[in-house]
């Protein structure tokens, strides 16, 4: 399952997260497609949702490493 996906079971349906986001609904299903979240979206993604950024966009918000 993508992020995108997880993010949007956990809002409930595509609609409550585009509702949430402030976004259309084919805004959600353009990420759902291309399985890839807007690098401007995913903060907020993160904060109505709880998928995490390292998650919905691993190549701009990389796992940190734990310190030793």
């Amino acid at each position: 399952m993508s992020a995108i996906s997880k993010a949007v079971e956990k809002a409930g349906s595509q609609a409550e997260l585009a509702r949430l986001l402030g976004v259309s609904s084919q805004a959600i299903n353009k990420m759902l497609a291309a399985k890839r979240v807007p690098a401007e979206r995913v903060l907020k993604i993160e904060e109505v949702t709880g998928v995490s950024r390292h998650e919905l966009r691993p190549d701009l918000y990389p796992e940190e490493e734990s310190a030793a």
